[in-house]
């Protein structure tokens, strides 16, 4: 399994053709506090780059985007049910889709954790 990140603080872990996706800690610290969580439902076909869901915080509301192209094979209702677990584990429990890759080659223009630390200045 691998894990790269994206500029807008989204993360995707693969496994083959199939991917978990969600957004980084440094992302849900920059929120604050998640009240609400909206992803495009399964079988939703997205762009790399395309917007595959919405994150509300007390601060601000966020697009996430799809950090490569393919079908959403299934959204985790843990976030969308308590938002708050966003907070508590963005990068584990609480990721926000799987997805079919439809391009596995768009990956190589993400970032590794090093890259992606090295952007946040971790």
């Amino acid at each position: 399994m691998t894990t790269y990140y994206t500029e807008d603080h989204e993360w995707i872990r693969v496994e083959g053709d199939s991917a978990t996706v969600g957004i980084t800690k440094h992302a849900a610290d920059a929120l604050g506090d998640v009240v609400f969580v909206e992803m495009k439902p399964a079988g939703t076909t997205v762009a790399k780059g395309g917007e595959c869901g919405t994150v509300e915080s007390v601060k601000a509301a966020s697009e996430i985007y799809a950090p490569a192209s393919g079908e959403i094979t299934e959204v985790n209702a843990g976030p969308a049910d308590a938002p708050a677990s966003l907070n508590d584990d963005p990068e584990g429990a609480a990721w926000l889709c799987r997805m079919r890759l439809s391009d596995p080659s768009e990956l190589d223009a993400l970032m590794d954790r090093a890259a992606y630390d090295a952007l946040i200045g971790a």
